[in-house]
């Protein structure tokens, strides 16, 4: 096939993946009976049935209630009354510095006249998909062929990010940002002193502060990269960009201060948060474990994907960037987050959707190889069982059970390793 021809079939099968990504992404409001837009096809879209929702939710509708009712300037009060609430309280409950996740759930709302609940499962769902588009993006510049295809069509059935989309949960928005930070520290070490890569990079980091505290697991794990850039070259390290690796959080930290109303109270905030977490019943039960609790969770959701990643690890060669670069990523952060006591969740996990993705597409490519006659044959058909069995595990999980949290216990209860079923609602 000759090159054009071949670039447009490429660009077909792309905008068949990305259709059928979104619309398994699309909020649950859009197909509710006689009622949504979108209710004809209720039957093809297998949003979970269960959509009361969690505690989390409620909180973040209150803060963007809160927003509307006193105005962006009183986020400063929001945030005391956070502070003498949670002080009375004998557990943690979620802190209004989320900022970025509430204030677009109220923007929604306001612009739309949508309810807030409603406006964050909006935003999930967006979120979810433009974490899909820039997958692809992604994948698309890192160098390598059928890396655009394979690794976006593995996104596009990825069964956490699914589960995400259909909830009004922060860890599928904070995974956007998250990794829109991954690619622009890759393009900033591949074209340096880049003004524009800088910017976006700036501006990634400052997002992922404003929206969650997880950004700091996020931030410590590109130190890392940024220090190992120097045995395995991942590109050049610039005074710029460790101007912008300080610079973006710490804008970040200055927008939450402003909004907390000053650095005690900001500093009480997250005090308060962490230490009743350690009183926190669901968080005791659900939230603990071995260092490899990760690893359990990753298996029982995506389990090939998990293992075809770590055969990646443990076949991975030096002059092999691209996968170094996400392993690191996701060893740094994992090393940090799975010490956090009482705060081990696979929702956490979120934004190690891609990087094992793209270590599983080149542990299948590196596969396919030793059978160069059938390779292309090989990948198309690997990759397609692949999108199987994890749409499967999402429909298993999050249709049939219905999952809500992501708990080891609940996965279990969903795959029936566990026989009865617990209260599904922290």
């Amino acid at each position: 096939m000759s090159a054009p021809r071949l670039f447009k079939s490429r660009l077909i099968i792309l905008a068949i993946i990305l259709a059928i990504g979104v619309f398994l992404r699309l909020p649950p409001e859009l197909f509710q009976p006689n009622t949504g837009p979108l209710h004809a096809l209720e039957s093809l879209h297998p949003r979970p049935d269960d959509q009361k929702g969690g505690y989390d939710e409620r909180l973040y509708e209150a803060y963007a209630k809160a927003i509307g009712a006193n105005g962006l300037t009183s986020y400063p009060d929001i945030v005391r009354a956070y502070i003498e609430k949670q002080k009375t309280l004998p557990s943690s409950i979620l802190p209004p510095l989320r900022f970025f996740y509430i204030f677009l759930a109220y923007l929604y709302h306001a612009l739309f006249s949508t309810p807030e609940r409603t406006a964050l499962h909006y935003l999930s769902s967006i979120f979810s998909m433009l974490t899909l588009l820039l997958s692809a993006i992604f994948a698309s510049r890192l160098g390598r062929s059928g890396y655009t295809l394979g690794v976006t069509a593995l996104m596009a059935v990825a069964p956490t990010q699914l589960h995400m989309s259909q909830h009004g949960l922060i860890d599928g928005f904070f995974t956007f940002w998250a990794m829109l930070a991954l690619w622009s520290l890759w393009e900033n070490l591949r074209s340096p002193r880049d003004w524009r890569w800088l910017a976006l990079y700036v501006f990634a980091l400052c997002a992922c502060v404003i929206t969650k505290e997880n950004a700091f697991f996020v931030w410590i794990a590109f130190i890392g990269v940024i220090v190992a850039n120097r045995w395995l070259a991942f590109g050049v390290v610039t005074r710029e960009m460790i101007i912008a690796t300080v610079l973006g959080s710490l804008l970040g930290v200055v927008i939450l201060l402003i909004l907390a109303g000053g650095v005690g109270s900001l500093i009480e905030t997250y005090t308060l948060s962490v230490s009743k977490n350690y009183t926190l019943d669901y968080a005791i039960q659900t939230g603990d474990g071995p260092w490899y609790r990760y690893l359990v969770d990753l298996l029982l959701v995506s389990p090939v994907v998990l293992l075809l990643a770590i055969g990646a690890v443990f076949t991975i060669r030096r002059e092999q960037k691209v996968e170094w670069f996400f392993a690191l990523f996701i060893a740094i952060s994992y090393l940090i987050m799975c010490n956090i006591k009482y705060g081990m969740n696979l929702r956490y996990a979120n934004m190690w959707d891609l990087p094992l993705r793209v270590l599983a597409f080149s542990q299948v490519l590196s596969l396919s190889r030793l059978f160069p006659r059938a390779q292309n044959w090989l990948i198309i058909g690997a990759t397609s069982v692949l999108c199987l069995i994890e749409f499967h595990q999402y429909i298993v999980l999050a249709v049939n059970f219905p999952l809500y949290e992501l708990a080891t216990q609940y996965l279990m209860y969903a795959l029936k390793i566990l026989k009865f079923s617990p209260q599904l609602h922290p």
